[in-house]
């Protein structure tokens, strides 16, 4: 049996990526909470750098909600627990509506839909509408009506060319009797900075809170905040009880330490919250410390984890950061668990290239060289078992996991980590690497397998 639980939520969503779905959102968080509400975000699908965005807009850390990688309990106690004290919950969706994996992985193949479907969230639909008039309406109708288990509350039309064409576009919804929650103009003054990831991290934007309120001032102006506010609902899941997995059904990813040392600063940035939150809530502690600062990691730490980033775009800055490399080399010589993610397992490496040609020491403490001189696109779910017990886990552990970078392994040496196979159950010829108590993988891991 399933019933309500939570604050009322919807997904800003649309039928295909670079619709508008980041600015509509963004505008949506600040401006509800311009008005005074208690706003929750969370982000479909494995992404850093949206969410990074929508907790500066909200003022509350934003989670990710992916189908693929999280089994159905964790998706719910995120949905649920996490937004606990906020009177709305919004929720970015990824890609378009249906679009996702070609398999099925934890409890559904990654889709924003699937989503929409297990919270029972109804969904805004983000139309860009250049170029068209009621061709825009038959694709919102088509959306409604290609799952029954979905719910498209009503649209917001984008790029909007003038009052003209809005009266062109906005009759044929009147038909197929959908809500329009308004139309913004086109305007270049929306725009996010780009670069190969994505948009420039939250944090590297010095006017993000100008940014921010001029986007939530247009949509004021241009959409009703309040029809989409009252189109939302609460989350429509199994029962949560407490705030862990029940009955110990599930492999929870486990903190990897009672004290864990974490890089954080513009080159370590790419960690999923929900984990952080994991970590916490089973007692450990969190230190985070600056590679870029040439800070070493607490010396008392029981593991060290680097995340994800752009350790390409400060590699002469990491090559000569000594304390850092330093600290890290003597608790590995301890034994310490030492884990790095995609960006962190490449500074774990012996050598990184960057897109210029220059190449820079890194650590050392794996046989990795990387290089972008050649960017290739590395990208998809990862579903991977453990060889040998690690900071991920126990030896046979499985976990799911999301690969995203341009990057290519030069050469490698050491012990294979994982035995890792794509969305589909293809192996991938990246399989991590261990030596000692270091480990690596150019995945993030997201949840631990269903069992």
């Amino acid at each position: 049996m399933t019933h309500p639980i939570g604050p009322p939520g919807l997904i800003i969503a649309a039928p295909r990526s670079g619709a508008g779905k980041t600015t509509v959102t963004l505008g949506l968080l600040r401006a509800l909470r311009r008005r005074g509400h208690v706003v929750q975000p969370f982000k479909c699908g494995p992404d850093y750098i949206d969410p990074a965005f929508h907790e500066i807009a909200a003022g509350r850390p934003s989670y990710n909600l992916d189908t693929w990688a999280m089994g159905k309990d964790l998706i719910a106690t995120l949905a649920t627990k996490a937004s606990t004290g906020a009177d709305i919950t919004i929720a970015e969706g990824v890609m378009g509506l249906f679009d996702g994996a070609a398999a099925r992985g934890q409890s559904g193949s990654g889709t924003t839909a699937d989503v929409a479907a297990l919270l029972g969230w109804p969904v805004v639909l983000v139309l860009d509408v250049t170029g068209q008039t009621e061709t825009a309406a038959a694709v919102a109708l088509g959306c409604a009506k290609y799952r029954d288990d979905v719910d498209i509350a009503g649209v917001v039309l984008n790029h909007v060319a003038s009052e003209r064409h809005f009266s062109l576009v906005a009759p044929a919804f009147d038909r197929i009797n959908m809500p329009v929650y308004g139309a913004i103009l086109r305007e270049d003054r929306i725009a996010l900075p780009e670069r190969h990831l994505g948009l420039i991290q939250a944090r590297e934007v010095p006017t993000i809170d100008e940014r921010l309120d001029t986007l939530a001032d247009i949509i004021d102006a241009a959409i009703d905040v309040d029809k989409i506010r009252q189109s939302a609902r609460p989350a429509k899941v199994l029962p949560v009880t407490g705030d862990s997995r029940p009955n110990g059904s599930r492999q929870q990813l486990q903190p990897p330490g009672q004290r864990i040392a974490l890089a954080q600063d513009l080159a370590f940035s790419f960690m999923y919250p929900h984990v952080l939150r994991q970590w916490r809530r089973a007692g450990a502690e969190i230190i985070p410390f600056s590679p870029l600062a040439d800070e070493a990691p607490d010396a008392a730490a029981d593991a060290v984890w680097l995340p994800g980033g752009y350790p390409e775009l400060h590699a002469g800055t990491l090559a000569s950061a000594h304390r850092f490399r330093e600290g890290l080399r003597k608790l590995a010589g301890r034994s310490i668990p030492i884990h790095g993610e995609c960006g962190g397992y490449m500074v774990l490496g012996c050598g990184l290239e960057d897109a210029d040609g220059r190449k820079h020491e890194m650590t050392g403490l794996l046989g990795l060289e990387t290089s972008f001189a050649k960017r290739k696109l590395h990208l998809g779910y990862r579903r991977a078992r453990l060889r040998v017990a690690c900071a991920l886990g126990a030896e046979g552990t499985e976990v799911f996991g999301h690969e995203f970078h341009y990057a290519s392994a030069v050469s490698a040496s050491g012990d294979s980590l994982v035995d890792c196979r794509d969305a589909s159950g293809t192996e991938v010829p990246e399989q991590g690497a261990r030596q000692g108590s270091t480990t690596g993988t150019f995945f993030h891991v997201i949840d631990g397998a269903v069992v």
